[in-house]
């Protein structure tokens, strides 16, 4: 082992992983540098603008705030590790609701939307407006990112749909 590197063992995107970090490295440039997992997008640093959201054992962090030596042994999603058939629906609904426009926050807009989904059927625009507060769009398309989150929520056959 490299000195003063540790030894990280995690699941990234369902599968095994592991990683030598030094002591100040954060998850963000783990994914990006070692992992080559671009999408999780690198903005402000401090934990302000979500784009580099992922999730950490199922709940949405700013992984440019967390240790990468912090997530042996838990399980880190990145956008490009999204499955499962309640994805295909947030990401058509993405597009068809004009919410991508530049497309820098989108990762992390669709990571916080992927676990409010995951979490609550059928949420209130306000609750929807609460899971992305800490992501922000410079392309002021905040409504657009709503209706679609809206809109996978009610999409036929998936888990969010209420009978």
């Amino acid at each position: 082992m490299a000195a003063g590197k540790y030894k990280v063992s995690f699941t990234l995107n369902n599968k095994a992983a592991e990683a030598l970090v030094s002591p100040d490295e954060v998850l963000v440039d783990l994914l990006r540098e070692t992992f080559g997992l671009t999408g999780t997008k690198k903005g402000c640093g401090i934990g302000e603008c979500g784009a580099c959201t992922v999730l950490l054992d199922g709940r949405p962090v700013n992984s440019c705030l967390v240790l990468a030596a912090s997530v042996d042994g838990k399980s880190v999603v990145t956008i490009e590790g999204l499955e499962g058939d309640n994805v295909r629906p947030l990401q058509d609904a993405f597009v068809s609701e004009g919410a991508v426009q530049c497309g820098y926050c989108t990762p992390g807009m669709v990571i916080s939307a992927k676990a409010l989904l995951d979490s609550r059927d059928r949420p209130s625009d306000d609750e929807i407006r609460k899971a992305i507060s800490g992501n922000i769009c410079r392309c002021t398309g905040y409504h657009r990112i709503v209706a679609a989150i809206r809109k996978a929520a009610d999409a036929p056959g998936t888990d969010h749909e209420k009978d």
